[in-house]
């Protein structure tokens, strides 16, 4: 049993690959309030399968015209335990790469602390409240999470959920002689 998502065509087998190196460029936002000048929000992550093992970042750039600060050799990595999350995220309406980012005291720069593509790791961390932001998947990132995914996960058969019907025969059957025992 395979999972094909209408937004991701595979023709050709998909070598499995578990794991990918990420630049993720974050971004000042203006904002109208009275209490802040701007927020932080992730810009994009851009996703190449090769193993670069170092951390690199901040590192300012200019983004069509936009001034971005870049983290390099950030870890997109897969766990078989996530494939709910993984086939969740390929099924939404739009694919997505989670970053969860922190701002800490002392930091001019948010810096990510997860990049993941697990639908359910990410509402963990939303749940942990924690600042989680999503940007579109690349196609060829969905062929490779759908390939993994595929060979990963099998999701449980739907179970026929068997209810308590109250208008079944016998449901609200009193004992005639319990109340006249107290008589």
């Amino acid at each position: 049993m395979s999972f094909s998502p209408d937004t991701v065509a595979v023709n050709t087998p998909t070598p499995l690959v578990d794991a990918w190196t990420a630049s993720v460029n974050f971004r000042k936002r203006p904002v109208s309030s009275r209490w802040v000048d701007f927020e932080w929000d992730t810009a994009d992550v851009t996703v190449a399968d090769d193993r670069l093992s170092e951390r690199v970042g901040p590192v300012e750039c200019l983004v069509g015209g936009e001034a971005q600060w870049r983290y390099d050799g950030e870890r997109i990595e897969l766990h078989p335990s996530e494939g709910e999350g993984y086939w969740l995220n390929l099924n939404s309406p739009l694919p997505c790469i989670f970053v969860m980012w922190r701002l800490e005291a002392g930091d001019e720069v948010p810096r990510p602390v997860v990049v993941t593509v697990s639908y359910n790791e990410a509402g963990r961390m939303l749940d942990a409240g924690d600042h989680v932001d999503n940007v579109p998947m690349p196609d060829d990132l969905k062929a490779a999470l759908l390939a993994y995914t595929n060979a990963h996960y099998k999701p449980e058969p739907k179970k026929k959920v068997k209810r308590n019907d109250p208008f079944k025969e016998g449901a609200f059957r009193r004992d005639p002689g319990a109340g006249a025992a107290h008589g």
